[in-house]
């Protein structure tokens, strides 16, 4: 515990055989629970953790942590609704089996039956934590690429501060640009710069790292099982808790890598994937958070400059062919195609501004 707040760390395994075992070992004391989801590895991931449930040492004996339980009276009848609406989305999640669950052990081990991907492990991670009202969960990969030293400082804000979400920084970090693969890092760049457009937290950076810390009231804001399962987990995340209207701090941690895991992500396969679920997710934001929350001015200009931009595309393509081929364009296709393109980047910088100006008491 730290300032009498439970801790938990969300550690998802994919045949991590050889590397879960120094997870396990140098996880700091204060930590209260090691939820270790098994996403349905085929090494001996699952044999390994088992053995260390198995051993004292490891497996210490901590503070019972029980479910909250609602006494219905008058006025909560919206926190029954909310408890029933918990107890049953478990069904939501990948099948998974727990392998151990009581009340007083460290280590909890949970098996996926089929593949989930390091998002839907987080995921049921999450869920196991938010049903044992963990003050704060962090998240550690099951590869030992975060270093256990730093992790009091990820979850500095969440017990003391009141901070919602808290992520690392590796960037800022004076070694990046030496320690950091160089393909990881313009691909990191890249999703940096699409995850502030459609997250709305302008002002962060580093959107891959998986080294977070989450607060209870902001696992209870999202719907953990609608979180995108694969390697774009963290830039969902990221949109998700901004329309619940979350704050986020990123701490600056430094890059690990070549300690002996083995990277399962292909850049150039998961940058396209991630960068189509980002444009969905700033449409949903737009008009979860814009219109239907909170009726804002920027909804109509951010849809504006789309619609001015549909009807300027006809226009850049005409003009285009005119200049490829040497010919002379008409004033008034000059004319028109001027004043789309000028009205369409006015719309979108001012609605991008204004953007900005909302989301920034959510970054701290």
């Amino acid at each position: 515990m730290l300032n009498n707040k439970t801790i938990a760390v969300v550690i998802p395994a994919y045949n991590e055989e050889q590397q879960i075992g120094i997870v396990i070992e140098t996880m700091p004391d204060y930590v209260d629970r090691l939820i270790i989801v098994n996403d349905n590895s085929s090494d001996k991931t699952n044999e390994i953790v088992a053995r260390y449930i198995n051993d004292p040492q490891y497996n210490k004996r901590g503070q019972i942590i029980k479910p909250k339980i609602i006494n219905k009276d008058f006025y909560n009848e919206a926190d029954i609704v909310y408890q029933q609406m918990s107890e049953e989305e478990i069904k939501y999640f990948t099948k998974s089996t727990v392998y151990n669950d009581a009340q007083d052990q460290r280590i909890i081990l949970i098996t996926n039956e089929e593949n989930a991907g390091v998002g839907g492990s987080i995921a049921r991670g999450y869920k196991w934590c938010k049903d044992h009202n963990i003050d704060c969960t962090a998240v550690m990969a099951g590869d030992g690429q975060m270093d256990p030293s730093e992790l009091e400082r990820i979850c500095h804000p969440v017990i003391y501060d009141d901070i919602d979400y808290v992520k690392g920084n590796r960037l800022i970090h004076r070694s990046a640009w030496l320690v950091i693969p160089k393909i990881r890092y313009f691909g990191n760049s890249i999703l940096t710069i699409l995850t502030k457009v459609a997250s709305g937290y302008w002002r962060v950076s580093d959107t891959q790292t998986g080294y977070t810390a989450i607060s209870y009231n902001a696992i209870c804001a999202i719907r953990l099982y609608d979180i995108y399962k694969s390697y774009g987990m963290p830039n969902d995340m990221l949109v998700k808790l901004n329309i619940a209207l979350c704050t986020l701090k990123e701490v600056p941690i430094k890059p690990v890598y070549r300690i002996g895991e083995s990277s399962k992500m292909k850049v150039w396969k998961v940058i396209p994937k991630i960068s189509f679920l980002l444009m969905r997710s700033f449409i949903k934001r737009l008009w979860v958070k814009y219109l239907f929350r909170d009726f804002h001015p920027l909804f109509l200009l951010y849809n504006a400059a789309f619609i001015v931009f549909i009807i300027w595309v006809p226009y850049l393509i005409k003009v285009s062919d005119k200049i490829i081929k040497g010919e002379l364009t008409s004033f008034e296709t000059l004319a028109a195609f001027m004043f789309l393109g000028i009205t369409f980047i006015q719309f979108f910088l001012f609605a991008m501004w204004m953007d900005m100006m909302d989301n920034d008491r959510l970054y701290k």
